[in-house]
């Protein structure tokens, strides 16, 4: 028993050496593999963990430019940055959350909708981060919490700059707005240039020069403890704010032309002849762009959008209308041009006009005709038959090319967003879009500006300059110049320009003339806008909204306001050195030289600095 008992021991002792041998070698090997990876990383991986600690503890930040204002050319301000204040809470620093919002609700009005945007912030944001509860305070409320602030620990009221638009309304077409960058624009701009900033031009001019008008983001490098809290600021980049823009538009003559218009839907196109550049641009009705800065209400919103009168809508450089009996001084130079006819040739007008071998009669607005007429005659007295025989005679294939040379189907080229072509129909197009064939009937309708032929007014104003100019096409623009601020010198937007070729310089001057006789003539269609302080060149036109049957006739009292006709108008002056060139649309209006051309006439006025003094209405069944 002894024996088997001393076995037993020593066999135990040696199963417990061997254990700590192998206990020892784990050990020593894991001590041995340990101070391999400390050695690896304190020594090998220095550098890579320096860098990840000092980014732990310094963090870079964008610092937002001021964005650039808006002047117009007499150096009224038009685009302003404006502080705004709101209410902010700090959450880490407050104890008991809803009570401290209710508590500021008795002081200051908290509506639902503010009480979501917190609730929506506060989830993207850091507990030290601060939260608004209220925007756009007024003065009144910031000194109420002024005065209550030792209540509220943790709660602040912060200012920052936000674009405001003093002008409200009269500039909103032309302007735009700026609006907080959404999702789909964060895909299209360079996410590093807008580091820091929530604001970006959605519209007009604001979004046509945003790269001039937003500046470059600066950044300063802060260190931050644990929790990102910032301790200091290390170094800093400052910002380089964004240039100031100079325009020519000219808020008078703005404000002149909305007067002019009154309540009735329409848009007012000046422009300078001699260098291009945009006087005036109204669409009415329209509508404050500072709802849209910070974010418009549900109920505002559907106000506008619902509106029947549309003042969302710009109609100047986005309104497509037939523009009538406008076109005709084009068409005219057009066939002065190709040699299709002369200042002497005549036609008979019987008042309608027909095809050979056809039946269908394409009436002219006087029923009992104008007689004979030559050019001169036919775009005075806005003969249709003249030009059905004209548009026929050339053909849509001239027709269309000619026409295009003044930027009819095209975009002018203007430095505001959102600009549409129109449409200049042509055998191509038409067999493109629709699949059909091209025929002679309808390129009598485009001889007289009606059926798928569409435009702007502002085209047609551009087109009426490069009358004015004799064929000196210059693209339209409304930015002059634009400055750093503090700095003297103006960087100018370049002019840009071509000459429309029509084979003889005396083709310009005998359609000028004969825009001329539509002011001055007894029997213009425009006579009522004559002037005795200076000579007007124009053409009025009158475009339909639904199209009449051959036994169909016009009556304006019987028909609904809105499928009513609407009024065009177009002109220069002074004739002999033209310094404005103007269009004007009224929508449903009625007749170019009672209902539009009036409209001109002010604004031209005021314009040259003379007086408006017109006879009575009088009411006319031609355009």
């Amino acid at each position: 028993m002894r024996l088997t008992s001393l076995e037993e021991r020593q066999r135990e002792q040696r199963l417990v050496a061997s254990r700590a041998l192998v206990a020892g070698a784990v050990v020593s090997i894991g001590l041995l593999l340990l101070s391999l990876r400390l050695l690896h990383l304190q020594v090998d991986r220095h550098e890579h963990f320096s860098v990840l600690s000092m980014e732990n503890r310094v963090k870079i930040q964008p610092v937002p430019p001021t964005r650039g204002l808006i002047y117009d050319a007499k150096g009224v301000l038009l685009a302003d940055n404006n502080p705004t204040f709101s209410l902010e809470i700090t959450i880490e620093k407050v104890d008991d959350l809803p009570a401290t919002i209710n508590a500021l609700a008795q002081l200051l009005p908290i509506d639902a909708n503010d009480r979501a945007r917190f609730e929506r912030l506060k989830r993207q944001r850091m507990r030290f981060q601060s939260v608004p509860i209220r925007l756009n305070l007024t003065p009144k409320e910031v000194a109420r919490f002024s005065v209550n602030s030792y209540r509220f620990p943790g709660v602040d009221v912060r200012a920052e700059l936000i674009r405001t638009y003093p002008l409200g309304a009269a500039t909103a077409h032309v302007l735009g707005y700026v609006g907080r960058i959404n999702e789909r624009e964060m895909t299209q701009i360079d996410t590093s240039s807008y580091a820091g900033t929530h604001f970006i031009g959605k519209g007009g001019l604001e979004k046509a020069h945003e790269a001039v008008l937003h500046g470059k983001v600066g950044y300063q490098q802060v260190e931050v403890n644990a929790r990102g809290r910032i301790l200091r600021t290390l170094e800093s980049t400052p910002p380089i704010s964004g240039q100031d823009v100079f325009l020519s538009l000219d808020l008078g003559l703005q404000k002149a032309a909305l007067e002019a218009l009154g309540d009735r839907r329409g848009a007012v196109v000046a422009i300078n002849p001699r260098d291009g550049s945009v006087l005036a641009m109204v669409s009415n009705p329209s509508f404050d762009p500072n709802l849209f800065v910070e974010g418009i209400s549900g109920k505002d919103y559907n106000a506008l959008l619902h509106s029947p009168d549309k003042p969302l809508f710009d109609r100047a450089a986005r309104g497509q209308y037939p523009p009538g009996s406008t076109v005709k001084p084009f068409i005219g130079l057009g066939g002065l041009a190709t040699g299709f006819t002369s200042a002497h040739k005549t036609v008979f007008c019987s008042g309608a006009f027909t095809l050979p071998g056809q039946s269908h009669r394409f009436r002219c607005w006087r029923k009992g005709g104008h007689g004979t007429v030559d050019l001169s005659a036919a775009i005075t007295e806005s003969c249709d038959v003249y030009f059905y025989s004209l548009a026929n005679q050339m053909g849509i294939d001239r027709l269309h090319d000619f026409l295009s040379q003044f930027s009819f189907g095209s975009r002018t080229g203007i430095d505001v967003s959102g600009e549409l072509a129109g449409l200049l129909p042509s055998r191509e197009w038409k067999q493109r879009v629709r699949r059909q064939t091209w025929y002679p009937g309808e390129t009598l309708i485009v001889g007289i500006g009606q059926g798928s032929f569409l435009a702007t007014p502002l085209q047609l104003a551009v087109a009426t300059a490069a009358i004015a100019n004799r064929g000196h096409f210059i693209q339209p623009r409304l930015a002059r110049a634009s400055r750093f601020p503090g700095a003297e010198s103006e960087t100018l937007f370049p002019i840009i320009s071509r000459q429309i070729n029509v084979g003889d310089s005396h083709y310009w001057n005998q359609v000028i003339a004969a825009m001329t006789q539509v002011v001055e003539s007894p029997r213009g269609t425009a006579k009522r806008i004559r002037s005795t302080e200076y000579r007007i060149a124009g053409k009025t036109g009158t475009s339909q909204v639904f199209t009449l049957g051959q036994k169909q006739t016009y009556n304006a009292a019987k028909t609904p306001e809105r499928m009513r006709d609407h009024a065009l108008f177009i002109a220069f002056a002074p004739v002999d050195d033209p310094r404005i060139a103007v269009a004007v649309l009224v929508e449903n209006g009625g007749h170019g030289g009672s209902d539009a051309a009036p409209v001109a006439r002010r604004v031209m006025d005021v314009y040259l600095g003379t007086k408006t003094t017109l006879p009575p209405d009088e009411t006319t069944d031609g355009d």
